[in-house]
Formats: C-alpha cells, sequence, structure tokens
C-alpha cells in the first residue's frame, strides 16, 4: 500500500494542484491530511472540494477549527488572525460544519495523523525538537506518527535505545525496531527556505518513507493573496519559503 500524505494546504490551490499531479504519477492508494486545508491562502473553498473530491482523510489544524469558530484566534499573530475573518466570509455553513467535524487525529493499524503534537493534540503545539519528540514517541503505540503544522519538513527518529535522531532525507527505510514522527512539511506555505510544496509517500510494501518537494506558479497564488486583499505579507513570504 502507497499512502499520500500531505499538510498545511493552506487555501493554495496552484500549489495543492501541483503536489496531486506529480502524486497521479505515483501509484496512490489513499491520501490523508494532517491538518489546515484552509488559511493564509485566496482559494480555501477550491482546496476544500478537492480534498474531499479525493476522499482525502483529514484531521483538524488550529486554522480549520478557528474558521469553523471552534477555537479562538487569541494566539494567532495578526496575518493569521485576518485571513481566518476573510476565510470565514469566503466559506459555507456546510464547509464550515465540515472544517469543525475534523477529529484531533486519526488512527490506522501501522500509523497516526495528528497536526501538532501526539500529546495534548488540542493545544497545537507545535513539535521542533528532541525533547518534544520524545513526548510523543512515549504515548505512542504504533510505529510512525505523520504532523505538520510547523511548516518545517523534517523526520524524528527513535532507536532502539530511546535517543532520537533529525533527520532531514529525502527517503528513509523503516526499520521494526525504531519509531518515526513526520512533519511532511507545508504543501501551501513551507517555512523551511525551500519554496517548493512539500508532501510524503508512505510505502507500506516496501517499508519506506519519501518526502518529496514540487514547484507550482508561485506568483499566480501570489497575486491571488493580493487581490484578495489579504496581508502582502501572506503573499512574499511564499517565495523565501518562510
Amino acid at each position: 500500500m502507497r499512502y499520500a500524505i500531505f499538510a498545511d494546504v493552506h487555501g493554495n490551490i496552484e500549489a495543492l494542484q501541483a503536489v496531486l499531479k506529480a502524486l497521479a504519477k505515483q501509484d496512490i492508494d489513499a491520501y490523508y491530511c494532517c491538518g489546515d486545508i484552509v488559511g493564509y491562502g485566496a482559494d480555501p473553498k477550491k482546496c476544500l472540494k478537492v480534498i474531499r473530491e479525493i476522499n482525502t482523510t483529514c484531521v483538524a489544524g488550529n486554522h480549520d477549527w478557528a474558521v469553523a469558530r471552534r477555537i479562538g484566534t487569541y494566539r494567532f499573530h495578526e496575518q493569521a488572525k485576518s485571513a481566518v475573518e476573510w476565510t470565514q466570509k469566503q466559506l459555507s455553513e456546510q464547509e464550515k460544519t465540515f472544517l469543525a467535524c475534523l477529529p484531533l487525529f486519526h488512527r490506522e493499524s501501522s500509523f497516526v495523523l495528528v497536526h501538532g503534537t501526539f500529546y495534548h493534540p488540542e493545544d497545537f503545539q507545535y513539535l521542533t525538537d528532541q525533547e518534544q519528540a520524545k513526548m510523543s514517541f512515549s504515548r505512542m503505540d504504533c510505529q510512525a506518527c505523520f504532523i505538520g503544522h510547523s511548516h518545517v519538513a523534517q523526520i524524528f527518529v527513535q532507536k532502539l535505545d530511546g535517543c532520537v535522531d533529525i533527520g532531514h532525507k529525502d527517503s528513509i527505510d523503516i526499520l521494526p525496531d525504531h519509531k518515526y514522527i513526520v512533519n511532511v512539511g507545508s504543501v501551501g506555505q513551507p517555512r523551511d527556505g525551500n519554496p517548493k510544496a512539500s508532501y510524503c509517500i508512505l510505502d507500506l510494501t516496501q517499508k519506506t518513507i519519501e518526502m518529496k518537494r514540487v514547484s507550482y506558479d508561485l506568483k499566480k497564488a501570489q497575486d491571488k493573496i493580493l487581490k484578495a486583499g489579504l496581508p502582502s505579507k501572506l503573499a512574499s513570504r511564499l517565495a523565501l519559503g518562510r
């Protein structure tokens, strides 16, 4: 079985379409999203439509729940708040209900999905270092957890002795005595210095995890953000991958 796993689309339909075009050549059995379909970008409605059309299994991101008014925006920076308020006006009540009903985590037999951390997922904390990874590893009863939220693609690996390494390899083998937390990066707003859309392929037959990047029409996405009247920083940062 080959699974496509991605996160943080953030209303960027150009990036999402580029990812799905690349995945169309990869013999994918199912699609999974680790949250934040909306927020920041100018095409939340189109992104939601595409995500639902391909039967993507999704968990909730903080922007998804904020747009659905399930959580507040007191911890959001001003640009994010503005994007949430703008997005709320673009979506129907049915679409916001869909976002409100997204679960905090999703479990398969060999892996789980969550937006931030496996511990206290409702707090939408960032998982960025070994100590935070250890806290999630200690609560995991499966071998792999896929996350998003930080928009930084990286893989945390816990070895048999409990030590945790952070890797940035394009492909790794899944070893039987290891555990993995995979941040799949961001489709619509990468923040690891690489502006290309990020996603992941989990191959349970070959026992591999592949981290992928693909270019998209970045200027078109930027122009749409500016035309919509969203904060200009949300457009300029796309080119920087920050």
